[in-house]
């Protein structure tokens, strides 16, 4: 592998602040183009190389959101070298990406999430064949009452201390994506979750000296994304609500739909989300355009209603 891939790697987290996941994802896109050129070092690389990679990333079915988010990486890559001095060009500089439709984010409804949540609740009131299978329920409930109430990023939310479940405090910090830090509210029923879920886990001596609040014994020491999506979609089958249509991203657009819905500003959402750019959360704006056609043909002396 070129060396210089680690340096642009290692320069996201020292001089960026860019996460694991981040970095992996890099990684990742860096190494299918580097595997595509074959002998050809991949800091050697020049605009023919890649367009034909982007050409072949098409012929492998790749959606118009992969093609742009590998090119993106690519971008990214050849404007460290061009900047240290490595390359004397940007062989990326005259590449577009494919256009991409801009698809709106599935969204549940309130009854949904309210039929999601006390389900979830009801759980943990059931006998359980061992203390283990108890502090799994406990835990999923927790876990969607927190992300119901924040709108974390699942990464943010399965990496939170359990520092986090001993302040008596209706907000809560929050490090996210390039180490910003927010503040995200929690509601009530969040915070008494996360003081049950905490206490049966000093109760049963599970992952005492753990600092996570959702601890495992995986190699990052907390609970997996993947994980909290499987158990998600298992509580959806057994709620009745189709599996297709859950999964934590979804309800961190759940949480930001129905703060709009209900007469949120977008940049309290864009804050509350954690977007650097408000160009992100205008994806929401089709909730506001509804709302706002309601409120006109409610309100308008000249509508026909």
């Amino acid at each position: 592998m070129d060396y210089t891939l680690e340096g642009f790697l290692e320069m996201l987290s020292a001089e960026r602040g860019a996460s694991e996941n981040t970095i992996a994802g890099y990684r990742r896109d860096l190494e299918d183009f580097d595997a595509f050129l074959g002998t050809t070092r991949i800091s050697k690389a020049e605009s023919k190389d890649i367009s034909l990679y982007m050409s072949d990333l098409a012929g492998r079915g790749f959606a118009a959101t992969s093609q742009a988010r590998k090119l993106s990486a690519l971008k990214q890559y050849f404007k460290f070298l061009y900047s240290d001095g490595i390359r004397q060009d940007d062989p990326t500089r005259t590449l577009s990406a494919p256009k991409k439709r801009q698809s709106l984010p599935k969204v549940l409804t309130i009854e949904d999430v309210d039929l999601l949540i006390s389900s979830a609740r009801a759980e943990t009131l059931k006998p359980h064949k061992s203390p283990a299978a108890r502090l799994r329920a406990y835990r999923l409930h927790t876990l969607l009452e927190v992300l119901y109430a924040t709108g974390l990023r699942v990464s943010e939310l399965v990496a939170l201390p359990a520092s986090a479940a001993k302040q008596d405090a209706r907000l809560m910090q929050v490090r996210g994506k390039g180490n910003r830090e927010r503040l995200v509210p929690l509601s009530n029923a969040a915070q008494e979750a996360m003081r049950d879920y905490l206490g049966l886990r000093t109760a049963e001596g599970a992952f005492a000296a753990s600092p996570w609040l959702f601890p495992s014994h995986g190699a990052s020491g907390h609970f997996s994304r993947q994980a909290f999506g499987r158990d998600l979609k298992d509580l959806a089958v057994n709620a009745g609500i189709d599996a297709s249509k859950i999964s934590p991203h979804v309800l961190r657009h759940a949480f930001a739909s129905h703060l709009l819905q209900n007469g949120a500003d977008l940049r309290v959402v864009q804050q509350l989300l954690g977007h650097a750019d408000i160009s992100t959360t205008q994806i929401y704006t089709h909730i506001l355009d509804a709302r706002l056609s309601e409120l006109v043909e409610k309100a308008h002396p000249l509508s026909s209603s």
